[in-house]
């Protein structure tokens, strides 16, 4: 077993998260496992030609450009298929966030996903062969009767989606034709709308590790994500890890969000495919150190312990259950069952508490020093404008002084 370990980070905009987690595994220093001492750095990645054959240098990856940029993509699916280098998100099911196949296959498994429709283009795709195609095999449909069988009030969204771009409230008939027209060479899905739901829950979920948070879409960024302890009923919550590990064990991915909206005990899962999730100070504060935190835990505890990348998928496990005639409650509880086998949760809960003991109180102490303060002046500077820095600071520094208060 090897006992250094490099950490790749795929890169896009940030620098927030990247330079904490970066702080974190330089102060984490050597971490001791069956009586072998591992030591781990990180590396950022850098876009380049690579040889096929070429052999990589890192034990684990976390992607946060291949949803968009197609060269580190293929990349990643090099990597995978030919070097069993460990990727928090499987590039083969995490293809530009594509959330269709995340649909189906939750519905089949039975979960409460709003009635759903996909409609072609509105404008043709860029392709010599699409006139012919499209006189030949494409039927005139009537758009005004997908959308009354869906039923109003729906959204129009993207298939793939992506920062809500392009997403649609749809309340009428007139709605519904603009939105369309605007769509132009986006695939477009009509669903559902759920109304006069409880709570919308957006749950970070990071290995077996889920926080279920708060969310209000309708307020800026800083503001998103409230502080709410308990705001679910613990059925409710409960569900809500439960799919999230779910979704994520059947499909492979470690490093996503997913959102639910809830009415009374009804759990309604709306959104989970992000592989690009949120973890920015400036959206997260209060909940940054716990995420932070997490991404430092399972990206040491897959490299450290040699865990074995999962390409291949076990679908037919889920169906079974899906297919059966079991209750939903059973067939969470079946489900359950099998994400905390793929996640190994038992062996990483032992880890966390052996070889990482030290994890939390360094994340804490690390929160409350100049050197994170540091940091979220460098972030708020480069976010807001020069009139907002001091506001913005004042109100990070609360939230996170928050934390630090809750958190002893």
């Amino acid at each position: 077993m090897r006992t250094e370990h490099l950490l790749g980070l795929l890169l896009g905009t940030e620098e927030d998260w990247p330079r904490a987690f970066e702080e974190l595994v330089r102060r984490l220093g050597k971490v001791h496992h069956r009586d072998q001492e591992h030591s781990l750095a990180t590396e950022r990645i850098t876009i380049e030609p690579f040889d096929l054959r070429a052999k990589p240098r890192y034990d684990l990856v976390i992607d946060r450009l291949a949803y968009w940029y197609y060269v580190p993509r293929e990349w990643l699916k090099k990597i995978a298929l030919m070097d069993d280098v460990y990727l928090l998100n499987s590039p083969f099911t995490f293809q530009s966030m594509e959330k269709h196949a995340a649909y189906c296959a939750m519905m089949r498994l039975g979960l409460k996903v709003p009635t759903t429709w996909l409609v072609p283009y509105k404008n043709p795709v860029d392709h010599a062969k699409y006139a012919y195609t499209a006189q030949k095999y494409n039927r005139p449909f009537d758009l005004d009767a997908v959308a009354e069988d869906v039923g109003y009030p729906l959204f129009m969204k993207p298939y793939d989606g992506g920062a809500w771009r392009g997403v649609s409230r749809i309340g009428d008939p007139a709605t519904l034709h603009r939105a369309y027209d605007e769509s132009g060479e986006m695939l477009m899905h009509l669903q559902a709308s759920v109304e006069n739901y409880d709570s919308f829950a957006r749950s970070l979920t990071i290995g077996p590790d889920v926080m279920v948070m708060k969310f209000q879409p309708e307020q800026p960024m800083h503001a998103r994500y409230a502080v709410a302890h308990d705001f679910l009923a613990p059925s409710a919550g409960a569900e809500v890890v439960t799919i999230s590990r779910l979704i994520n064990s059947f499909f492979r991915w470690e490093f996503n969000s997913c959102e639910s909206l809830v009415v009374g005990s009804e759990v309604y899962p709306i959104d989970y495919a992000n592989a690009c999730p949120d973890i920015s100070i400036t959206s997260l504060h209060y909940y940054f150190p716990w995420a932070i935190g997490s991404l430092l835990k399972w990206s040491v505890f897959c490299a450290v312990t040699d865990r074995r990348p999962r390409i291949d998928l076990d679908t037919y496990r889920y169906f079974e259950i899906g297919d059966s005639e079991r209750t939903y409650e059973e067939k969470l509880a079946a489900y359950l069952t099998l994400a905390d086998a793929y996640f190994d949760t038992e062996r990483y809960r032992e880890f966390c508490a052996t070889s990482l003991s030290v994890v939390d109180e360094m994340v804490r102490d690390w929160v409350d020093s100049p050197s994170f303060d540091a940091l979220l002046v460098d972030t708020v500077r480069s976010t807001y404008p020069a009139a907002e820095h001091e506001k913005f600071l004042a109100h990070f520094r609360g939230l996170i002084g928050l934390w630090l208060q809750e958190n002893p």
